[in-house]
């Protein structure tokens, strides 16, 4: 048997993290990919995979320790040639809408390599997991790692901070040397509350017994539960939100769908009505070219995006997951179905990568499977717009020799009234209504 020493991977400018879990003892035999950590940095969680398969001899980190980029994990037996190990490059933007999973193929190198340092841009000016634009120069990256170093606060403060989307580079500390209290950051939401001096307050939630109506059973949310509800809430509170709703006649897309569906099943690709929703909503936001961007941390300036990466959320066991889409503007429908659908199995596996997760300009939830006639979708951050979808259904539309069947889509389209009016909305979706109504467009 030959010893085998694991390290902390690339995960970024951070370079202290806190071990919220450890997933192994000593004694354990693991597979190559098993998780052997998770660590929590500001942006997400991220189970740190062994590269190899053995058993575990001696763990040298504990639960609750801050590590940084080839710290030593643990030692592992293994039937190989000794050597220190380094997990792959696994610098991380953040997510989702979501906490990550890495299971990403493990590559050895010597401790002593050097790893490229990625900047850890953060999709929102708060400190929650989103998709975000990979761009090391993102103006969007609003809590970097460097910045957050720079705050003075315990590890279960900065945690606090981040449940409440708190910013701790804006908050004076009280405590000894300027450490930031908990204390400190209430006051901080308290003040943030109160808008503009109109003493618009928001009252705190009363707290129940609810055993005592009846029979109650508790059940823990998943750790993409609590992060994307932070991330919601953080969206719903501090962007103005405008919903338009709009219809789309998809009769003689849908026709084509199913005609293409046939022609391309024995090649095992599934071409959806998302995959053609991609290609009109690209279409749409290069007509509408403010759609395609992002306000910077001052909100004084647009980010125009010259590219098309286009998030959809993913209904999973553990909560919703935003993968995206990359260059879908330079992809072929059937390319596009493809991609989608790899993206979605991987989802449901819990196999996303931190790339899949990465760099959306815009996205679409799609509920049109399960129901419902409209909904309100909630921007997702520093997107400025999100489309909703939601179940087709045949409906009498009058024509000049009366009333027929055709099968409508309704859809429902939110935006950051900031930077987007209520005119544009319209125009949007008009747009892409006719993109949809006639696939002849897609081609123009």
């Amino acid at each position: 048997m030959t010893v085998k020493e694991i390290h902390v991977p690339d995960i970024g400018d951070f370079s202290d993290v806190e071990i919220i879990e450890v997933l192994v003892a000593p004694g354990d035999e693991v597979t190559k990919e098993d998780s052997l950590i998770t660590v929590e940095s500001d942006k997400s969680s991220i189970e740190i995979p062994s590269p190899l398969t053995g058993a575990i001899r001696k763990l040298e980190v504990n639960l609750g320790d801050r590590v940084s980029q080839g710290d030593l994990i643990l030692s592992l037996e293994t039937g190989g040639q000794g050597a220190a190990v380094v997990l792959g490059d696994l610098s991380v933007e953040s997510s989702t809408m979501s906490t990550l999973s890495v299971k990403s193929s493990a590559t050895t190198a010597a401790v002593e390599s050097p790893a490229a340092h990625r900047t850890l841009s953060n999709q929102s000016s708060e400190s929650v997991p989103m998709v975000s634009p990979a761009s090391r120069s993102s103006p969007t990256a609003h809590m970097s790692g460097e910045r957050i170093k720079k705050a003075h606060a315990s590890p279960s403060v900065r945690r606090f901070a981040r449940e409440l989307g708190a910013d701790l580079n804006e908050i004076k500390g009280s405590g000894p040397k300027g450490r930031i209290l908990k204390k400190d950051i209430q006051e901080y939401i308290k003040k943030v509350l109160v808008q503009g001096g109109t003493g618009f307050r928001v009252a705190e939630l009363p707290e129940v017994d609810f055993a005592k109506f009846g029979e109650v059973e508790t059940q823990a949310l998943s750790r993409i539960n609590k992060l994307t509800g932070v991330n919601l809430h953080r969206n719903w509170v501090r962007i103005p939100h405008v919903t338009q709703y709009d219809q789309a006649d998809i009769t003689e897309l849908e026709d084509f769908r199913k005609s293409l569906n046939k022609e391309y099943r024995d090649k095992g690709i599934k071409i959806t009505l998302l995959s053609f929703l991609m290609k009109a909503v690209v279409s749409a936001l290069k007509e509408n070219p403010r759609f395609n961007s992002s306000l910077d941390d001052a909100q004084e300036n647009l980010i125009l995006k010259r590219y098309y990466h286009v998030g959809v959320a993913v209904d999973t066991p553990g909560g919703l997951v935003v993968p995206v889409v990359r260059e879908v503007d330079r992809k072929s429908l059937v390319e596009v179905a493809s991609e989608l659908g790899i993206l979605s199995a991987k989802a449901r596996e819990g196999r996303l990568s931190p790339a899949d997760l990465q760099g959306g300009c815009f996205t679409i939830s799609s509920l049109g499977g399960i129901g419902g006639t409209s909904f309100t979708p909630i921007v997702n951050a520093p997107e400025v717009a999100i489309l909703g979808v939601s179940r087709a259904t045949m409906q009498p539309v009058h024509e000049k020799d009366g009333f027929v069947s055709r099968l409508i889509l309704p859809l429902s389209l939110s935006y950051d009234h900031r930077v987007i009016d209520g005119a544009a909305g319209a125009r949007f979706t008009t747009f892409l209504s006719a993109m949809l109504s006639d696939t002849r467009r897609l081609l123009l």
